[in-house]
């Protein structure tokens, strides 16, 4: 079994590139088939100018079969290139700037896509567009746009009627974004995309340093975060905001690690002015800066919790004036809940409740699923709290438990989605990883792209589909861990 030995961003490992060279090719032969199917196979009406008049064919029936082919294709060959990759950086035979190399590569078509397995960025500028019109997008949901916008007409019916979720930090971007750009969509989606690679930027930059803190193996914690499916095709093919905030999130975290407490509460703060999601990592940071003072345990957490209280409200009430926005967000964070899908454990376990009591007795599935999902909540309350309290003695073991505290909240809250998991691998990727634990992790992630088409529409009760995809899935993992041992 590999030593989960620690490496500096010195990264002491040789590259060498005639190893790494066709596996990089190959992620990147997957990553142009991603995008030429990406635009008759992708999320709403967004074309690319070319396919029309004789190409116009690729965007119906056996055309866009095609193109959907072409997509699940070339995902096959990243996720092939990404585990030979992995396999590569945990035996130690790479360095770092292979893994950065390929990340690249694998990353730069997906910034010409349109929305990939997901709707969510159409969500995104039809909220700024309702912030431009002068709406109030914490609310007025994005039909007040009328149905002649073309914003809205990609937007999925489903939250149509949903105000934004989001910080005001995200809104002012997203209302910059339709100011720049009108109701061109493709451009809308490329802006923000070009916008969120700021939190890749912050990623590549923090993560060495919290290698250097937390104890992991930068190639590892490299192809893990960056090189990783779920940050290329979901974080960057969707886009997803999210990418920003976990940027941000790892960045403050790196901070308050190196002893700039004020600076990194600061940065957290601005990562959940885009998404409230990262707010969990708060207290925890506490835990650290209180324990570098000189004085008891308890004066110490009033004294740190106070200056980072304090940091948090200027910085939030800053972005928050600047937005022109109100706090109304707040009582839209759980919006998402409204979606039902089996990710979330909660969630499953009250549709099988009901599926058994179905075979006795007619009912609804939401009484089962809302009650399991509030006991959901409770174990979910309980286990951060428990997590929190055990971090009383700050430090690396603090941060440990606040990336523990980020994947409990993706996985227990009553929703659950793919890029969700990144929350935790801001901060986790950069932990010691046994190769057991690095096969479950990229099992996971290689299964992660199946919940949804390419267009953004749920496959999640597509059963013959989910079993295929999670059998890939495991194989994927099992190939990581059976070829590392073989080194």
């Amino acid at each position: 079994m590999i030593a989960d030995t620690a490496e500096t961003a010195a990264d002491p490992v040789p590259a060498e590139p005639a190893r790494t060279r066709p596996t990089i090719v190959l992620g990147t032969a997957g990553s142009l088939l991603l995008l030429a199917g990406s635009f008759a196979a992708a999320a709403g009406s967004v074309r690319h100018p070319f396919l029309t008049g004789p190409l116009d064919w690729l965007n119906y029936g056996h055309g866009r079969m095609l193109a959907e082919f072409a997509v699940y294709l070339g995902y096959a060959l990243m996720v092939v290139a990404w585990i030979r990759l992995g396999r590569h950086a945990i035996a130690g035979r790479v360095g770092t700037r292979p893994v950065l190399v390929a990340a690249a590569c694998w990353t730069v078509p997906m910034l010409f896509a349109p929305a990939l397995f997901t709707r969510d960025v159409f969500s995104y500028l039809a909220q700024g567009a309702v912030a431009l019109g002068g709406h109030d997008p914490f609310t007025v949901p994005p039909t007040v746009l009328g149905h002649d916008s073309e914003i809205l007409n990609n937007v999925h019916p489903f939250w149509q009627g949903t105000p934004a979720p989001y910080g005001p930090l995200f809104i002012l971007l997203a209302k910059l974004t339709v100011w720049l750009v009108g109701e061109h969509v493709y451009a809308g989606i490329l802006v923000t995309r070009l916008i969120q690679l700021s939190g890749l930027a912050l990623l590549v930059w923090a993560l060495p340093g919290l290698v250097r803190h937390l104890g992991g193996r930068l190639p590892v914690a490299t192809w893990l975060l960056i090189a990783g499916p779920i940050t290329v095709v979901h974080l960057v093919g969707g886009p997803h905001n999210d990418l920003m905030m976990i940027g941000l999130l790892a960045a403050g975290t790196l901070l308050v690690l190196d002893g700039r407490h004020a600076a990194g509460i600061a940065v957290v703060a601005v990562s959940v002015a885009v998404k409230a999601s990262s707010a969990v990592a708060l207290p925890f940071l506490v835990w650290v800066w209180a324990n570098r003072l000189s004085s008891t345990r308890w004066r110490n957490l009033v004294r740190a919790a106070a200056c980072a209280l304090g940091v948090f409200v200027v910085v939030f009430a800053a972005l928050t004036l600047l937005a022109g926005v109100d706090l109304g967000w707040l009582s839209m964070v759980n919006a998402s809940s409204r979606l039902v899908n089996w990710l979330s454990p909660p969630t499953a376990l009250g549709e099988i409740v009901h599926g058994l009591a179905a075979i006795f007795v007619d009912s609804s599935r939401d009484p089962f699923v809302t009650v399991t999902r509030i006991l959901g909540e409770v174990v979910l309350a309980v286990l951060l709290v428990r997590q929190w309290w055990l971090a009383r003695d700050g430090g690396t073991d603090a941060v440990r438990r606040a990336a523990v505290a980020l994947f409990l909240v993706a996985v227990l809250s009553p929703t659950m989605l793919p890029w969700y998991l990144t929350w935790g691998l801001a901060i986790g990727a950069a932990l010691p990883w046994r190769p057991r634990r690095l096969a479950v992790a990229a099992g996971v992630s290689v299964f992660m792209v199946a919940p949804y088409s390419p267009s953004g529409e749920q496959l999640l009760y597509e059963w013959p589909l989910m079993f295929v995809a999670i059998a890939l899935s495991a194989f994927a993992g099992y190939a990581l861990v059976r070829r590392t041992r073989q080194v």
